[in-house]
């Protein structure tokens, strides 16, 4: 990322508020996630199963799907610096529902649906700040604030998932140290939604014209989002290579969470499970950041294409490696490494992707094609999950997994190749 760029992107005012938002929401999304996982998959008195790594994970996740035709009709038609704003203000008021339902101890259907509510309003938040980057940053900086935008939204959510991991032990930890971290994303979601209220109230779009909000027309906009790649060969084949990707990193979520909690934790402590848990988290936020610093000039000086086809490779080949080393040695290192590598590729494939997107289709289609794009990827995500968690032994000692992840990444990067267009 060219430092003259990153100056350039920076200076911008609106960008600034835009990149506020998205840092401190992302990372009051990590808050909540922590909050979750330590309460669901990482209590003492909750062994792991298939049946519930698959349910926490749908539960997080599915609401990216489920809200994603909704969310961009209606950011298509509303003001998206108002769904910036209210929708960080309503989430800040059901998490604090989430953290009535987690101290009355409740890992049921109720906790379930309210975590459902507050995924399903972030979907706006998410879907809304993609949309809404082309209004305030141009065509020539537009892949820089790609790359600084989602990637460091990522690592705020790290940030945010490692800080409820502490927040909660310095409280004593347990169902109680999940509640006071909760209450802290409630604060982090009231912040987020502070700098939008300085802009405009159009300053974020939309353009163009605008569609209708019933359900047919919002039937008719998630089927002018898949039109719309249709029509853009080049952004349809982008969107696929990342929804791939999605399928691996949720396949490998699984197989991390299983061996660090049943296989690598020191005599089965899920205070050591989650303590190794997070640093390969960390692992992966750390290759994101490096995936966002070197993917711009490496885009540009390559193309879109090659350069995703050479970190694909590179991915194919670390992710099992790592994967195989960490099970059958019991080493954290390698599953580190093999994170990072993940993280790395799947920072610049997104960047590569989206900017492919935002430059090839029409502004007044970007918020369903962005919808669209979350939907196709989160779904994926949850499959790669539930195959993994139900084809998986507890153990997470699964060679046919990590040879899997390895050809899926490696014919991939083939088949992108194959059909590329010189972008």
């Amino acid at each position: 990322m060219a430092l003259a760029n990153l100056r350039s992107v920076l200076r911008v005012r609106a960008f600034r508020r835009l990149y506020a938002t998205r840092l401190l929401g992302q990372g009051a999304d990590g808050l909540l996630q922590s909050a979750l996982a330590t309460f669901v998959l990482f209590s003492p008195e909750r062994q792991p199963t298939a049946a519930s790594v698959a349910g926490a994970f749908a539960v997080l996740f599915l609401p990216y799907s489920l809200i994603g035709p909704f969310a961009g009709v209606l950011l298509d038609r509303w003001r998206r610096r108002q769904v910036l704003v209210y929708a960080n203000l309503i989430r800040a008021v059901i998490v604090i529902v989430v953290a009535i339902v987690v101290g009355q101890r409740h890992d049921g259907l109720s906790l379930a649906v309210v975590v459902l509510i507050v995924l399903g309003v972030g979907r706006f938040v998410l879907a809304g700040l993609s949309a809404s980057l082309p209004h305030v940053v141009d065509g020539r900086l537009l892949i820089t604030a790609n790359a600084l935008t989602p990637t460091s939204g990522t690592i705020a959510a790290a940030i945010g998932g490692l800080c409820g991991v502490g927040i909660r032990q310095v409280v004593g930890g347990g169902d109680t140290g999940s509640v006071v971290v909760l209450m802290c994303a409630t604060a982090g979601y009231l912040l987020a939604a502070t700098p939008m209220l300085s802009l405009a109230r159009g300053r974020l779009g939309p353009d163009g014209t605008t569609v209708g909000d019933s359900a047919r027309d919002v039937v008719r906009g998630f089927a002018d989002g898949y039109l719309a790649l249709r029509q853009h060969p080049i952004a349809g084949r982008a969107v696929l290579v990342v929804v791939v990707q999605r399928l691996v990193f949720g396949a490998l979520t699984v197989i991390a969470l299983l061996l660090t909690r049943n296989t690598l934790g020191a005599n089965g402590d899920p205070d050591a499970a989650l303590a190794q848990f997070a640093l390969i988290t960390a692992g992966a936020a750390m290759g994101a950041l490096l995936g966002a610093l070197v993917t711009p000039g490496q885009a540009r000086k390559f193309g879109f294409v090659r350069w995703s086809v050479a970190i694909l490779i590179q991915a194919a080949v670390v992710v099992p490696t790592g994967c195989f080393l960490a099970a059958y040695q019991a080493q954290i290192a390698p599953l580190v490494c093999a994170a990072f590598s993940l993280g790395f590729a799947s920072q610049g494939i997104k960047v590569c992707s989206d900017t492919l997107v935002q430059l090839h289709v029409d502004d007044h289609f970007l918020g369903r094609v962005f919808a669209l794009f979350d939907v196709a990827v989160n779904a994926a995500l949850v499959a790669g999950v539930t195959i993994v968690a139900f084809s998986a032994p507890d153990s997470g000692i699964a060679p046919v997994v990590y040879i899997g992840v390895g050809i899926a990444l490696g014919a991939t990067a083939v088949v992108y190749r194959r059909y590329r267009v010189f972008a």
